[in-house]
């Protein structure tokens, strides 16, 4: 990829038709993240629902599309998860 290549994701249909409020941005740029993001919900416990659900259709994709089953690629995700927000852990993206 070239360095100033943006490789964007187009939104889900359903975005297109009916609208919608993008609320998270991630990008790997030089292999660190780069991450927008508005406050969006009044509790931040929703965005722990909204990570959860991330995490369950990312690892869908990784169990049709890779050498792990859904449940141990979920379980890897819920592993580095927890490891990210240990005290010192690496969880801090860039912004």
């Amino acid at each position: 990829m070239s360095r100033s290549e943006i490789r964007e994701l187009t939104p889900p249909p359903d975005v297109r038709e009916q609208g919608g409020v993008e609320v998270l941005r991630v990008f790997v740029v030089e292999r660190s993240l780069s991450v927008a993001l508005q406050r969006a919900f009044d509790d931040p416990g929703v965005w722990g629902m909204l990570l959860a659900d991330v995490a369950r259709q990312v690892a869908r994709i990784y169990g049709r599309e890779s050498e792990f089953d859904e449940a141990s690629a979920l379980e890897r995700i819920r592993a580095a998860i927890e490891s990210g927000l240990e005290p010192g852990g690496d969880g801090d993206p860039r912004h």
